[in-house]
């Protein structure tokens, strides 16, 4: 017996409610081949698969796939914002304080979310966001040289 084989983009987008679009089919791909992309990274990625797309149009299909939960927005500080096509899992980042790389990092401990607060104020908590900060592997060796 086959596994099933995943959606494609276009009924990622049909499933979400969204209209389908070359564009928005590009830049669902771009994201989900790009790691943790700037804007700026992105649309270039969709300009590569489909030609012009202005800079607002990049920011709105953007701002709906991730009200969608089909890409994933992170802001580490300092940074412009970055967005990701893993989602639906809780898990976290580091950022090089030199260069600005950035990888996923998986739950450090237990359950989701991850971290237990101290207080939770009432709160129902079902997410921890956990950033870690230093050095990438060829921003070390440079300093090291």
């Amino acid at each position: 017996m086959t596994a099933p084989r995943p959606p494609t983009p276009a009924e990622e987008l049909r499933g979400a409610g969204l209209r389908v679009t070359a564009a928005r089919v590009a830049l669902l791909e771009t994201v989900r081949r790009g790691g943790h992309l700037d804007v700026e990274a992105i649309a270039a990625g969709v300009r590569e698969r489909v030609g012009h797309i202005s800079l607002p149009a990049v920011y709105e299909a953007l701002h709906a796939l991730t009200a969608a939960g089909l890409v994933r927005r992170i802001e580490p500080a300092g940074s412009p914002a970055r967005f990701e096509g893993r989602v639906g899992d809780n898990h976290h980042h580091v950022v090089c304080r030199s260069c600005g790389a950035v990888a996923d990092v998986d739950c450090a401990i237990g359950h989701a979310p991850c971290l237990a607060a101290s207080q939770d104020h009432g709160f129902t908590i079902d997410e921890a966001e956990v950033t870690y900060w230093g050095l990438c592997p060829d921003c070390s060796a440079s300093t090291r040289s």
